[in-house]
């Protein structure tokens, strides 16, 4: 089952991670969404985990708890599996990050506090990921799950593949 009409892919639903773009102010929003929504919900975001958010911000691509926590100890925050563990455990449970199931690593968020199905795109190569967003429910996915009684609460869509600037030098 195929569809002749495609989304628009808009500025706000254009996958993010693989454009060209000021990334120091891309990290200072992402953190500043963090901050602003943690203050209205009176969520902490306690020096390791805005560091922890801070780092992938910078990152655009997808890093595993032991290469956080590598990053942390060379900061002086610690050394414990659990340092890294707790704040990227808090960062996903508030929507800040995402984990890459495939990677099993973690994202930031690039849509932080909208409510979102997102889908990200994994660069075999350089392991970019941008995240884009998915509406798998009104898919062939979401016409499976209805015609079999079955309400989505969660989907993973990760697709891999090469982001442009590695096709570029393919």
């Amino acid at each position: 089952m195929t569809s002749d009409t495609q989304p628009e892919i808009t500025g706000d639903t254009a996958p993010v991670g693989f454009q060209k773009h000021d990334h120091k102010t891309c990290v200072a929003a992402g953190l500043s969404a963090a901050e602003n929504r943690c203050k209205e919900e009176g969520l902490r975001l306690t020096p390791v985990r805005r560091r922890v958010l801070e780092m992938l911000l910078q990152e655009h691509r997808a890093l595993g708890a032991y290469a956080i926590l590598d990053r942390l100890r060379e900061e002086g925050f610690g050394s414990q599996p659990p340092v890294a563990y707790r704040a990227l455990d808090f960062l996903a449970q508030n929507g800040f990050v995402h984990k890459i199931e495939r990677l099993n690593a973690f994202v930031a968020c690039s849509h932080p506090g909208a409510s979102h199905s997102p889908a990200f795109m994994i660069c075999r190569k350089c392991e970019a990921v941008a995240e884009a967003q998915s509406t798998p429910a009104k898919g062939v996915l979401g016409a499976a799950a209805r015609a079999a009684g079955f309400e989505i609460e969660r989907t993973v869509v990760e697709a891999e593949g090469l982001c442009p600037d590695c096709t570029e030098k393919a």
